[in-house]
């Protein structure tokens, strides 16, 4: 597929994952663990979108310090909520399979809200990086 085409698909798909974890911020009983996996794949689909408008390749992972580090190996800046965002790797598939981790007096709970902004932040990056010339 070409890239062009390829970076339009995956901003797209990364937007539908982006709306149905906003529908799922509205339901106070919606698990954690959904909207923590929709939440990373959108800010996946939003990086490999950004790599595939400038032609780079990359593996398929769930990864997202991987497509930072691909980022950074091609001098492309990004914001840094998606440096912050690497911690909702886990979501891709371990809190999918195995079980999300019951907070403690030492763990901070699943933030929602920093989740929201840090998906809004990079969307609206992802969607300006796809307006530039390749």
């Amino acid at each position: 597929m070409q890239s062009a085409k390829l970076a339009q698909l995956l901003l797209r798909k990364a937007k539908q994952d982006e709306y149905v974890m906003n529908r799922l911020l509205e339901d106070q009983s919606a698990p954690d663990e959904a909207i923590g996996f929709h939440a990373q794949q959108a800010v996946e689909k939003m990086t490999k979108a950004v790599l595939a408008h400038r032609g780079i390749a990359c593996r398929r992972t769930h990864q997202l310090g991987e497509l930072v580090a691909l980022l950074q190996d091609s001098g492309i800046s990004y914001p840094p909520e998606l440096s912050e965002a690497v911690a909702l790797t886990p979501f891709a598939v371990e809190f999918r399979y195995d079980l999300f981790p019951v907070p403690d007096d030492a763990a901070q709970p699943f933030d929602r809200q920093w989740a929201k902004r840090c998906i809004e932040r990079i969307g609206d990056w992802a969607s300006s990086a796809l307006e530039e010339k390749e």
